[in-house]
């Protein structure tokens, strides 16, 4: 049994392992293995390629499967569904003989494998994120619930806050108990994220390339060490366009007969580090007007030649590039003048 490409449906007890030589032809085919027989069953094959889909537990299971010598790639959901024999039948079986198929092609794209250190990292992002959509939540609730009463509060976060305050004293029956608990509630959420960021900051000064990344304009110490947990030194990409469309930040296109017709930006990818670059675009776009360095001149001509919209993709776009340059070259990696 010479077995080269094996595809792997992952799950949370029960797995689907499905392997092939150099033929094609089928050599392996379990349907259900159970989770404390996975890692025996990979250890007794030969060195060869493992496909998995980019879901909750790979990067576990790929550093493990490492160990044993293969090699490892993981898959996006949506590249394996073309590779699917039959979009009528959705199994365990169905999808590992997919992503069996799916690995061993020369154009696939992968999804980098994390190291445990860059998981943790992510954690952080991930928890404060969590965080920033509670507190969210939380504001739209006690604007929701004082609406109610006839009091409408400002947009402003620090207006709002002033604004409960001064009429909670004053707020009907249980009114007063509910919005004093909620805008509590408010307050820890808001020290837990002040606590993650200055965790991220200590982070990014510990952090070579995360310092690196803060070189560029726009890129601040959430946005690196939020790439650098995510593509560690950029390797798996080959330039920095790939890296930019991993990121959903090049436009999508509707080509034919010759006619190149493009449209507005994928959004496929990381959701999280895109809204980063973008949020960095829209500062660094705030306060070009008060430099009069290269990126910011270009920046602001941009701005007035495609408008505000645009020009924070563009720049968002040009960051990520700039930091996967930042990441692959190192230390010989020099700002553009």
């Amino acid at each position: 049994m010479c077995i080269v490409t094996v595809g792997i449906d992952l799950a949370k007890n029960v797995f689907a392992v499905h392997g092939v030589n150099a033929a094609g032809q089928v050599q392996l085919l379990k349907p259900e293995v159970k989770r404390d027989k996975l890692l025996a069953l990979m250890a007794s094959l030969p060195p060869c390629l493992i496909g998995m889909e980019a879901c909750s537990g790979a990067h576990y299971w790929a550093r493990e499967f490492q160990k044993f010598g293969h090699t490892v790639r993981l898959i996006a959901a949506q590249f394996v569904t073309p590779y699917r024999k039959s979009s009528r039948i959705k199994n365990d079986a169905a999808d590992a003989a997919a992503i069996c198929e799916a690995v061993a092609r020369p154009n696939m794209r992968f999804v980098p494998i994390k190291s445990v250190e860059q998981q943790s990292q992510l954690f952080i992002h991930r928890a404060r994120q969590g965080y920033v959509e509670h507190r969210t939540a939380l504001i739209n609730r006690i604007r929701g619930l004082l609406s109610e009463l006839g009091i409408v509060l400002p947009l402003a976060h620090a207006q709002f806050c002033k604004g409960v305050h001064a009429v909670l004293e004053d707020l009907p029956g249980y009114s007063n108990r509910v919005i004093g608990d909620l805008m509590s509630e408010l307050d820890q959420t808001e020290q837990r994220m002040a606590q993650y960021d200055q965790l991220i900051v200590q982070i990014a000064r510990q952090d070579a390339q995360a310092k690196r990344l803060m070189q560029i304009q726009g890129v601040g110490a959430t946005t690196a060490t939020a790439i650098v947990a995510s593509i560690g030194n950029g390797l798996d990409f080959n330039n920095g366009r790939q890296f930019s469309a991993w990121l959903g930040l090049v436009p999508k296109q509707h080509s034919s007969g010759g006619k190149a017709k493009l449209g507005r930006i994928t959004k496929a990818g990381d959701r999280y580090l895109r809204t980063l670059l973008v949020l960095g675009a829209r500062a660094l776009l705030r306060y070009a007007k008060d430099k009069d360095d290269p990126i910011s001149r270009w920046a602001l001509a941009l701005q007035q030649r495609r408008g505000y919209g645009r020009a924070l993709v563009a720049i968002a776009a040009k960051n990520a590039r700039m930091c996967w340059a930042a990441l692959r070259l190192g230390d010989d990696f020099k700002l553009p003048a």
